[in-house]
């Protein structure tokens, strides 16, 4: 009952600073895939992730929320891959996968793990790339906080609870690109 308090006043606190954020704080556009792009991202997500195990699957089937969005400002989009299911979630979180456009197909920039939406793109870039933010929460942490992940020239950290992540200790602008109340789509259909 009090840790599920204590989210709710997070989860308050976390909307209602929303409210001082500028709708266009972004220069660049954020997007839904396309349903050939929607393809391609599930296929390569499927290759990249394998076969499910059957028992996770049916306790709690594999799904994914991607969005596109231009992280160094090179005209092209990399996708955002928050993916849910018992497979890829537990008391600390769920994956997160940055992914850079190959071909018709995707390569893995970043895996994070234990993340929590909402994940939003920040206006401030480190090494030419948007610094981007997940919620880091559960897994032992009493308190809830909002984590810059900052690109280092070549990834983006790979754990939101560790350096070089580091807890946001004022308000950065930036876009939601997976809102918190996401469902997404089957990832094995």
């Amino acid at each position: 009952m009090r840790r599920r308090l204590l989210y709710s006043m997070v989860d308050a606190v976390f909307i209602a600073s929303l409210a001082f954020l500028p709708a266009g704080c972004l220069a660049q556009k954020i997007s839904q895939p396309t349903s050939k792009q929607e393809e391609n991202i599930r296929k390569f997500l499927q290759d990249y992730l394998g076969h499910p195990y059957p028992a996770f699957e049916k306790e709690e089937p594999s799904r994914y929320s991607a969005a596109l969005v231009d992280l160094k400002g090179d005209g092209t989009q990399e996708a955002i891959v928050y993916l849910t299911g018992r497979g890829w979630c537990g008391s600390g979180g769920c994956v997160t996968l940055i992914l850079i456009p190959q071909d018709s197909s995707y390569k893995v920039l970043t895996e994070i793990t234990i993340t929590w939406t909402p994940i939003r793109v920040l206006a401030t870039k480190s090494h030419g790339w948007h610094d981007i933010s997940v919620w880091e929460r559960g897994g032992g942490n009493v308190q809830a906080y909002e984590a810059e992940l900052s690109f280092d020239g070549v990834t983006y950290p790979t754990n939101p609870s560790v350096p070089p992540a580091r807890p946001m200790t004022q308000n950065t602008e930036g876009e939601v690109v997976v809102p918190r109340s996401v469902f997404g789509r089957p990832l094995y259909p």
